[in-house]
């Protein structure tokens, strides 16, 4: 039911990919957590957590594509911010009371966004930023 790393979701840059896998760790948990009926306390944490590591990685990101002067910033960062409003809108409808339709839910919305995201954008990313680093040794 989770999501799993997969090579071809590398980008090819070291922390990228660290915290991509460690986002999938996250929400693997999540997912778990969700589907096992753990209490709600938990599930809250990991949805805590998951709002914070957001925003550590998106900084990380941004930060990269002003380094190097990145041309796809402006739709990049638009997708963060679309995400970081979809997530803040699955919490809530957890906090009014979780479902199984929700698991499905976070499964599906976030599990594909992730996907999605980091196989299309982030490779772009990832790319720009390796071309950048080579040109400046």
């Amino acid at each position: 039911m989770g999501i799993e790393w997969s090579s071809n979701l590398s980008t090819g840059v070291d922390w990228q990919d660290r915290h991509h896998k460690e986002l999938f760790k996250r929400i693997n948990r999540l997912l778990d957590a969700m589907s096992s009926g753990y209490g709600k306390d938990e599930v809250r944490d990991l949805f805590k957590f998951l709002d914070e590591y957001f925003v550590v990685h998106f900084e990380a990101e941004e930060r990269a594509m002003n380094k190097y002067n990145y041309p796809g910033t402006v739709g990049h960062l638009s997708e963060h911010t679309g995400f970081i409003d979809k997530i803040a809108a699955l919490r809530q409808e957890f906090e009014n009371g979780a479902s199984t339709g929700l698991v499905i839910k976070v499964q599906r919305e976030v599990v594909d966004w992730l996907i999605n995201h980091i196989g299309d954008l982030d490779k772009k990313l990832g790319s720009f930023i390796k071309s950048a680093e080579t040109e400046m040794r």
